[in-house]
């Protein structure tokens, strides 16, 4: 598989992740990001042995949408370091199954992760091994029963989106695991039920500084879900 590179130099990568290709795999044989472009990198390169590769930020393997990739240590540590201070942007791109009663808003909750399950629940802040998780949405267009939201996030936890939007009512479509049933009434139009077969959610948008000459990087990503007039069955 060739990576889709949108721009690359000696300390960063920045690509586009596919729907359904995990980030980093624990399972040996699995594809993933890490993978795919440390392969990429010996192909292009005369670099020899392990290429240094640092996962910045992870996506969902459901979630298609940017990420950025250290290839130095340095560069790893000024990444990580906006990524838990400041300055580093991660926009979503959403359909929601339902449309929320307010339709921009700030959501804070408590998360707590099962591991045998995988799965992440809002639990109260009292909980052992709960964690704060924070973000800001907007909605930027309806057609009952659907929504399309602009998110914000302001922590990473683990299906921090889903988790809570699913929680608001608002299900993301196409997720199966928190709540969003296979398919809605079509009333917007009054069509057949669509069917969604993968999740809705776009890492669409990504800015931060580049870690050597500190300039602001900004990459977009044309999505399925840019406006509701592009549903269809």
């Amino acid at each position: 598989m060739n990576p889709d590179i949108l721009f690359e130099d000696r300390d960063i990568i920045v690509c586009h992740k596919p729907a359904g290709v995990p980030t980093q795999s624990k399972h040996v044989g699995t594809p993933d990001m890490i993978s795919i472009l440390i392969n990429y990198i010996h192909k292009s390169s005369l670099e020899k042995g392990r290429p240094y590769l640092a996962v910045i930020h992870r996506l969902d393997q459901p979630v298609e949408g940017l990420l950025v990739f250290a290839r130095t240590p340095a560069a790893a540590r000024e990444l990580n370091k906006q990524l838990t201070e400041y300055g580093f942007g991660k926009h979503y791109r959403a359909l929601l199954q339902g449309v929320p009663v307010s339709l921009e808003g700030d959501l804070e909750d408590y998360l707590i992760k099962d591991g045998r399950t995988n799965v992440s629940h809002v639990c109260s802040d009292d909980i052992p091994g709960a964690k704060k998780a924070r973000l800001h949405y907007k909605i930027i267009e309806t057609r009952p029963p659907y929504a399309l939201a602009d998110i914000v996030l302001e922590t990473g936890r683990h299906h921090q989106i889903r988790v809570q939007m699913a929680h608001l009512g608002t299900p993301i479509a196409g997720d199966k695991k928190y709540g969003s049933t296979q398919s809605l009434p079509h009333s917007c139009t009054g069509g057949a039920p669509l069917v969604f077969r993968s999740l809705q959610l776009f890492a669409c948008h990504l800015t931060f500084r580049h870690p050597g000459t500190n300039e602001l990087m900004e990459f977009h990503l044309n999505t399925p879900v840019d406006s509701l007039e592009n549903l269809h069955n």
